[in-house]
């Protein structure tokens, strides 16, 4: 497919090249400091103000939570919150979605050196943006509202706060334009722009940000939620520099984000120098396409830094799959946050200057405009993050301490379920659903993943309870439970996925608007490591014309297909229908990837696994090699027969 450049588009692309802080921006004057002020700085006061510094993005976090009316933002905390200097790079980032923190250095640079003159950056300004080729979020629906802190005239610092909106337009409820083939198809990025002039908000531009979403009333909410927390923010920043003086806060910010370089440099310098490498697939880019589109990364540890080279990586492809530069960026901070520095302050300034990225442009990973790009976050961004994962588990296992930080790769992709139409209440709604939030976590060298345990791009995601999606949405839920044999199989197993299974209930219209977009239905996406099995793929299932009312009227409720009869349909990756009453809609989330050979596992974690529903007898005999007896106990005489057996078979040995 050729990618016809839009006259004018490069001027929102980025190179990822590291911020001047001595650039010229006009009539703006930047609050600097020099070294010997970051270097003076005592451990004690330095202390007390970086635990301060975090605290403010964990009260940037509860004012968005508090002030938001979407489940999303609520319940499942999808969304982010930093502190940037005054120059854009990161001090500090909230422990919220990551991926959206990744690249808010990115949209400060761009804001710096494309509104300073004009509209201008003022004290009590704030932009909002969801242009992922300029940075702060990763698709559309991630927006973000950057604010200027300024003191005394000077530029200090900014904040920033960033959320998954749950439809901001485009073909498809939700801005999940499953047929899609460019970002026409999908919501228009919008670059930064003012929202709030010296303090007051502007309802022209509120007015033409809102007037594109189904949902105004909830996106305009998400709003001001953002608009208070760097408000909250603003207000922290303010009393610390009034205690401390600002030469002394911005020294503290500095010396973050050093003393995360100097961490991790030291970190990696205990690492012997290597080359590792990791393939990421996702299947089908939009409504309709069988391909598979791959990711490459061979990562280079050389020293006290990082390369992550993408070269061999596919061509941006035709549909909503492919990420920018941003998403690329999103696919490694996560996993050097939570692998490589989980002692080291999250200070992404700092990390950063530990890493260099090698990609071309026009590449699935790092698109060009007008590429698809609505669902960047959870698959080519993802997916990269999968492989960088692999990748960085691999160079931690060289070291025998390090390698407790490692895992396999968590919850490969997400499943994305969303709805739309009228509520029990009479007004239109749209959401996504975040129960795939419980993912699988990858295991690790010396345990089980998780069950159900999450995402490791997200620390902070939850699942909305089920009362809560029922109370909000006109849905109504069979189950929601662990999958047996989800997890990936290995002598630590990973942790099992999950699934959800519910029906449309208490609309006026009867049912509702169903899209599906999940990728890992033909190819595995948690990959094992060291002998571990990947977890099992995504299964999403339409059941229609069901049993289900005829069971509710006898009073059970269904726990199996079986028990709900009907015609069932195995959906493809992209999918967009209507629910009716009766129908049934079940979706089957990834679990993590094992580590180390199935052959290897203790035959009494098997039978404990085997007893506590999460492996079928079948898969401890064909995949772990142990025999259980009719009461469960292991078999050791069996057991080891066969393990004998599966080795040969394996060697192509009689």
């Amino acid at each position: 497919m050729a990618i016809i450049p839009i006259a004018g588009s490069e001027r929102f692309s980025q190179d990822g090249s590291p911020i001047d802080p001595t650039a010229d921006y006009g009539d703006l004057s930047l609050h600097l400091i020099d070294d010997e002020s970051v270097a003076g700085i005592d451990a004690l006061t330095y202390e007390v103000i970086r635990h301060r510094l975090v605290s403010v993005t964990d009260e940037m976090g509860d004012a968005i939570k508090r002030m938001s009316g979407s489940v999303v933002v609520t319940d499942c905390n999808d969304f982010g919150a930093a502190i940037m200097d005054e120059a854009g790079e990161a001090v500090q980032l909230g422990l919220y979605n990551m991926q959206l923190g990744s690249s808010l250095d990115m949209a400060v640079r761009w804001t710096l050196e494309n509104r300073s003159d004009n509209p201008g950056i003022h004290p009590g300004d704030q932009f909002l943006l969801n242009d992922p080729w300029v940075g702060g979020g990763l698709h559309q629906n991630d927006v973000t509202i950057l604010s200027p802190v300024f003191h005394e005239g000077q530029l200090f610092c900014w904040t920033g706060a960033v959320a998954h909106q749950v439809d901001l337009g485009g073909v498809s409820p939700g801005s999940w334009s499953v047929e899609g083939k460019d970002v026409f198809w999908e919501s228009m990025p919008i670059p930064p722009i003012a929202i709030v002039e010296r303090g007051k908000l502007r309802k022209d531009v509120e007015d033409s940000y809102l007037r594109r979403s189904r949902v105004p009333k909830l996106i305009g909410l998400d709003l001001r939620a953002k608009i208070g927390a760097n408000n909250v923010a603003k207000d922290r920043i303010a009393g610390l520099i009034e205690k401390y003086g600002p030469d002394t806060v911005k020294a503290v910010m500095k010396r973050m984000m050093g003393d995360a370089e100097t961490k991790l440099r030291s970190k990696l310098r205990r690492l012997p120098d290597g080359e590792w490498s990791a393939v990421a697939h996702q299947d089908g880019a939009r409504t309709g396409d069988r391909d598979i589109h791959k990711i490459i990364v061979s990562m280079t540890k050389q020293g006290d830094s990082l390369t992550f080279d993408f070269t061999g990586t596919d061509p941006q492809v035709e549909g909503i799959i492919n990420c920018t530069l941003a998403g690329l960026r999103g696919g490694i901070l996560p996993i050097v946050l939570t692998m490589l520095c989980p002692d080291i302050p999250w200070a992404p300034g700092g990390i950063y200057r530990c890493i260099d990225i090698i990609s071309e442009p026009g590449t699935i990973n790092n698109c060009t405009f007008p590429a698809g790009i609505g669902k960047a976050s959870v698959n080519s961004a993802w997916s990269t993050q999968n492989a960088v994962s692999e990748t960085v588990a691999a160079m931690l296992g060289t070291d025998p301490e390090l390698a407790k930080d490692s895992m396999s790769v968590c919850c490969g992709t997400w499943d994305l379920a969303l709805l739309a139409g009228v509520d029990q209440r009479g007004a239109g709604f749209v959401t996504m659903l975040c129960d795939s939030m419980a993912g699988g976590m990858g295991a690790k060298v010396d345990g089980d993943g998780v069950d159900s345990g999450g995402v490791n791009a997200i620390p902070m995601g939850r699942v909305a309870d089920v009362e809560i999606n029922e109370f909000s949405f006109p849905m109504l839920y069979l189950w929601r439970r662990e999958e047996i044999d989800s997890g990936g199989p290995g002598r630590y197993r990973g942790g099992l996925g999950a699934s959800s299974c519910f029906v449309p209930h208490g609309s006026p219209l009867g049912g509702v608007h169903l899209v599906v977009s999940a990728t890992g239905k033909s190819v595995p996406q948690s990959s094992g490591l060291s002998g571990g099995y990947p977890a099992a793929t995504q299964w999403d299932v339409l059941i229609r014309r069901s049993r289900i009312l005829e069971s509710f009227q006898r009073g059970s409720i269904p726990q199996s297909f079986e028990d709900l009869g009907g015609e069932l349909s195995t959906l493809p990756t992209h999918y967009e229908t209507d629910m009716a009453e009766g129908d049934v809609y079940f979706t089957n989330w990834q679990g993590g990837g094992g580590m180390g050979d199935p052959l290897l596992r203790e035959p009494a974690s098997v039978a404990a696994d085997v007893f506590g529903g999460r492996v079928s007898a079948e898969a401890a005999r064909q995949i772990y090699g142990v025999q259980l007896n009719d009461d469960g106990i292991t078999d050791q005489e069996a057991t080891a027969a066969l393990r004998s057996e599966l080795r040969s078979a394996r060697a192509g040995v009689a």
